[in-house]
């Protein structure tokens, strides 16, 4: 059983910047795909970004060029570099790990990764 709990949200204006963190313990394994999902108000749970054990990445076509995910595999970290913040990334942000699976087969689906943290919100005004 993996616990996921996340930190770094809150509230910026718009072209600010934010840096979310993930941090993971229990059952933590470095070969698990790892990802960060948004959801707004009214709308779907959606990938932003995910990251393998190799240090490959795939991104939203709406972060790229703003956001950088990284991990650190020593201390199970899993982190969210936000830039240039707009309006519409304001969202309830979640980290999520796909038990070791390949980025190239979960990407970022949510219903690939199975387990998730509480969320910090984001706020952009």
């Amino acid at each position: 059983h993996v616990q996921l709990v996340e930190s770094g949200g809150g509230s910026v204006q718009p072209g600010g910047s934010l840096r979310l963190s993930c941090a993971a313990s229990g059952y933590t394994d470095i070969s698990d795909c790892m990802g960060w999902f948004r959801q707004a108000p009214g709308k779907e749970r959606e990938g932003v970004a995910a990251i393998d054990s190799d240090g490959s990445t795939r991104y939203a076509d709406s972060v790229k060029g703003r956001f950088t995910i990284s991990r650190d595999n020593v201390t199970n970290t899993l982190y969210l570099q936000m830039n240039s913040l707009k309006p519409e990334d304001t969202a309830m942000y979640y980290c999520a790990t796909a038990r070791g699976a390949s980025l190239l087969w979960v990407g970022l689906s949510r219903r690939n990764y199975n387990s998730w943290g509480q969320g910090t919100q984001v706020t952009v005004s």
